[in-house]
């Protein structure tokens, strides 16, 4: 691991290490395990009158003396109250508090289950707040393809790449940024035509393999300067990266890989050209769009999810939301809709 997490208590460090080597999560992942795991056995120390409950002395609390026995002590109250500390003193919303109250179950489920703490997890049945559901954010057609035209950064041609994989591919920032040359790969198929393949890296360091369209294929081809039959050169891994120290395929201004946060002020720039700066976008909306866009073009949610590298089809069907035209439409498509209520006609009365 690249954190020691010094002040994490025994048990805490071998379950962080269980993450990252046995559950193979991410980096990120772990820390966050960790960050939310603290909070709790600070809030637990002050709970025993072991720390102040001074606000300005909070963020100094140690949990490195945290014993097996006071874990041990942690029982279903005081996991609530932890909850309801996390609501009313550090305002955090139902998704914030949702994940720590997993992260809490995660941890005493593995004390029971592989160091066999308790019999039975204490938190086992600790309830959860309910996150808002809330459709993702995502552009039109139409806005995807205002911002494709808008791009006139310096380096047009790489953040049209980039913008150009992000819409296509759907995929996640760290996916991106982690692109070597060597991850994309021609074939063909049985009847000659050329497949371009891309190779990532997701969650977890699950490889999938991405298959590139055309707008892909051009738009990485007109970023190395090549032709449609440049193989030799695509084959080499672009000639344009022989003087970088890095196999990257998207290099910034130093010729090294470029950042996360370059990328994220990249998108930021193609989104304000656009006049979509003030929707709440982000890089990862862009991902959401693209997902969007091909499940409203008739993608299958599974093979959607194995697209966008999804463990569980769950968290693809956040995708499945109709859009306002499409509820519209499907009101209209009703055989009633053009009926309308015709007067009956008044008998008339001959008066003889």
């Amino acid at each position: 691991m690249k954190r020691t997490y010094d002040d994490a208590p025994k048990l805490l460090k071998d379950y962080l290490v269980y993450l990252q080597i046995v559950k193979n999560r991410s980096e990120l992942t772990v820390l966050n395990y960790y960050t939310d795991l603290r909070l709790f056995f600070r809030f637990y120390k002050i709970k025993t009158g072991r720390a102040s409950d001074d606000p300005k002395e909070f963020q100094n609390i140690s949990i490195a003396d945290i014993t097996e026995s006071d874990i041990k002590s942690v029982d279903l109250m005081m996991a609530q109250d932890f909850l309801i500390y996390t609501k009313n003193e550090k305002d955090n919303h139902p998704k914030a508090r949702y994940r720590k109250g997993v992260a809490l179950r995660q941890f005493f489920k593995y004390l029971t289950n592989n160091k066999a703490l308790f019999e039975v997890s204490p938190l086992a049945n600790l309830e959860l707040p309910t996150p808002k559901a809330a459709l993702p954010k995502y552009l039109t057609l139409e806005e995807s393809v205002d911002m494709l035209s808008n791009i006139e950064t310096p380096d047009q041609k790489r953040d049209y790449c980039i913008i150009t994989f992000f819409l296509n591919c759907g995929m996640r920032l760290s996916e991106l940024v982690g692109i070597n040359f060597t991850d994309i790969r021609t074939t063909h198929d049985h009847n000659g035509k050329e497949i371009w393949t891309l190779k990532v890296i997701g969650k977890g360091n699950k490889e999938r393999i991405i298959y590139l369209n055309d707008a892909c294929v051009n738009a990485y081809n007109d970023y190395l300067n090549l032709s449609e039959t440049d193989n030799e050169k695509r084959s080499a891994a672009g000639n344009r990266n022989m003087t970088a120290k890095t196999d990257a395929l998207f290099l910034s201004r130093r010729n090294t890989r470029i950042s996360n946060r370059r990328v994220q002020q990249i998108v930021e720039e193609c989104l304000k050209a656009s006049g979509l700066d003030n929707r709440g976008l982000s890089v990862h909306k862009l991902r959401h769009t693209a997902a969007t866009l091909m499940y409203q073009n008739g993608v299958d949610v599974r093979v959607l999810k194995e697209v966008l590298g999804h463990e569980n089809l769950n968290t693809t069907q956040i995708y499945t939301h109709v859009s306002n035209e499409q509820l519209e439409n499907a009101m209209n498509r009703n055989p009633l809709a053009e009926l309308s209520k015709k007067k009956k006609k008044k008998k008339s009365h001959t008066i003889c």
